[in-house]
């Protein structure tokens, strides 16, 4: 079934950080880092390949971004700026296929089996996309082909950046066979440790191994190792997926045990969530607050109600309740706290009446 399907995956190159450098001629071929302040709690957006070449990764704190490659070029991010740009690349997408899935605002899958241009090739529409993307926005892009979400994604990794790879499903298994298991996606650096100390390197060493046997070593992961091996993958690209719940959090300069700042903290967090509840007309009924101590221990509590919620007063007073519920649970083994989140999920659209403005209850 799979192998009738002609799939893109679409991946911008080091996408914050190019735009950075294509706003800024004078970055051009230097380190740059965007997130945080070099000597914050913040953590690396992203960071450009030159600055890669020094070890820096996305989610890294920007203080050790900064001891890896001190010369690099620290900038904040610009949302609004990257969301116009990714806009305008999806807009190329749709002149292609209606069947786009982003996943973020710099890679999406593209299912080009029947496409609106009835090219018969996908590589050639990855060919079309990545040169239309660039004399858009200037900025380059990493194309996979392949027959399967997994193999299209494995492949737009393959010759990054500004590269294309096509995988024909007769080319799968030699494909995967030379990869080193910690390529795959999928499989995280710890998994491919364990793996490594079992004698598994590279896909082809999984290859052979049966179903049953990965089973009774990694439990239901194994099932996706030996599906993996062979490119199994029946996934169709889904054109909308709609958001599960929606969330801010905030990592604090220095960590803090001091209960009314940080419940100052979760009234900020509060108020800003109201606010993207209310740019997304949504509003919701489980409230869930995130806790991640100096130990980096991660804690979380969830509640759920029967009236919806979106006014900022409603999220504070019933995530303060929750926060110190945890708060006090925790007391005898207490850290300080070096990041608190709040989310809101179980959503629904707001309700409007007939003059168009929104119920004040709503159930």
């Amino acid at each position: 079934m799979t192998s009738s399907r002609k799939i893109i995956h679409i991946d911008m190159d080091a996408f914050y950080a190019s735009v950075e450098q294509r706003d800024r001629p004078e970055w051009k071929g230097k380190p740059v880092v965007v997130g945080g302040s070099p000597h914050s709690r913040g953590v690396v957006c992203a960071a450009s390949y030159e600055a890669r070449t020094f070890g820096i990764r996305s989610a890294m704190p920007c203080y050790r971004a900064y001891q890896l490659c001190p010369t690099a070029i620290f900038t904040a991010p610009r949302f609004d700026v990257y969301k116009q740009i990714s806009k305008e690349i999806r807009e190329i997408f749709f002149e292609y296929t209606d069947l786009v899935e982003p996943l973020s605002l710099d890679e999406a899958y593209l299912d080009v089996t029947t496409n609106k241009r009835h090219i018969p090739h996908a590589s050639t529409i990855a060919k079309e996309i990545r040169r239309k993307v660039f004399e858009k926005t200037s900025l380059t892009c990493s194309a996979g082909v392949a027959s399967t979400k997994f193999l299209a994604k494995m492949a737009s990794e393959k010759n990054k950046p500004n590269g294309l790879c096509v995988i024909l499903p007769e080319e799968t298994e030699s494909f995967l066979s030379d990869l080193s298991l910690s390529q795959f996606h999928g499989i995280g650096q710890k998994t491919a440790l364990r793996l490594k100390e079992l004698g598994y390197e590279r896909g082809r060493d999984l290859l052979n191994v049966k179903e049953e046997e990965l089973i009774k070593l990694f439990g239901k992961m194994g099932k996706s190792f030996f599906q993996m091996m062979r490119g199994i993958d029946d996934r169709p690209v889904v054109p909308y997926r709609e958001a599960k719940s929606i969330g801010v959090e905030t990592t604090f300069l220095r960590d803090s045990s001091d209960l009314p700042f940080l419940l100052s903290q979760l009234n900020a967090l509060s108020e800003e969530l109201a606010l993207r509840m209310e740019k997304k007309q949504r509003q919701g009924k489980t409230i869930t607050i995130k806790v991640k101590y100096s130990d980096f221990m991660v804690r979380s509590k969830s509640q759920s109600f029967s009236n919806f919620l979106y006014l900022a007063h409603d999220l504070f007073e019933q995530s303060s309740i929750l926060f110190t519920n945890l708060w006090n649970e925790d007391s005898e083994h207490l850290q300080k706290i070096r990041l608190l989140g709040i989310s809101i999920s179980n959503l629904n659209s707001k309700p409007k009446n007939e003059d168009g403005q929104l119920e004040l209850f709503s159930v």
